[in-house]
């Protein structure tokens, strides 16, 4: 028998996370178990979850984890549900909004065979226009570009290829989670490093664009289209918050 759990970190989200948790309640397979980790929110976020939980179609949790950083929010949520019985899990984040199908998707590729699964990522649709997803969908492939030719993600350490890995958008087997080490417990950007810790344990890695997550452009907002590539390029945040609220 399979477990499922979707963790979803979240901080100062209470405008947003609503529509995370409806998108989740609309999925086309409701056999998991939602954690949604607070991490240290000064805002209504958790009772926002809260309020939610009661009316749910899945069993759904709330945990805290206040040291700060998305790292140690998806780590704590991912070895809590670990703790509690997952064989299989899956994550997105609280601005974002998954498609119907991509609970069933995660289920599908890991219960055939990976280790991990990697998704798709597209623009929200009401954040932008058709302009800023064509945008925001060519800093996708430029990132996706320069971390296939970049030299540190290349080499006889790696069982698997670099491909482009959305941490809003994944899921992995406890098994080949704790092999890793676990998420980095460190503020964003973490999403590369876990990817190459998973790499260097297996080779089970596969990209599944059935499993679509829609989201959020807010970075390309608050940053600019020139500060956003560079974040998408891994040259951080810089003097700007590397969280845009």
């Amino acid at each position: 028998m399979t477990a499922l759990w979707v963790v979803v970190p979240a901080y100062n989200e209470a405008a947003r996370i609503g529509a995370t948790l409806d998108a989740l309640s609309r999925q086309t397979d409701l056999d998991f178990t939602l954690l949604v980790v607070d991490n240290a929110s000064t805002d209504g976020t958790a009772e926002a979850v809260r309020r939610f939980a009661v009316r749910s179609p899945v069993p759904t949790r709330l945990v805290e984890e206040r040291q700060r950083g998305v790292g140690a929010a998806v780590d704590t949520g991912f070895r809590h549900a670990i703790a509690h019985g997952a064989t299989l899990l899956a994550r997105t984040d609280a601005d974002c909004l998954p498609r119907p199908g991509w609970v069933a998707a995660a289920r599908r590729t890991l219960t055939g065979g990976a280790a991990m699964a990697c998704g798709r990522i597209e623009a929200r649709r009401d954040e932008h226009g058709p302009f800023g997803r064509a945008v925001f969908r060519g800093l996708v492939a430029v990132a996706t570009a320069f971390g296939r030719l970049r030299p540190a993600h290349r080499g006889p350490g790696y069982r698997a290829p670099y491909r482009m890995h959305a941490g809003n958008n994944m899921a992995i087997t406890p098994a080949a989670y704790l092999a890793a080490g676990g998420m980095p417990r460190r503020p964003s950007p973490t999403d590369r490093e876990f990817l190459n810790r998973v790499r260097r344990h297996t080779g089970d890695i596969v990209h599944d664009r059935t499993m679509v997550v829609e989201n959020s452009t807010r970075r390309l907002r608050a940053y600019g289209l020139r500060r956003t590539a560079a974040w998408y390029l891994d040259r951080g945040s810089g003097r700007l918050s590397p969280d845009p609220r």
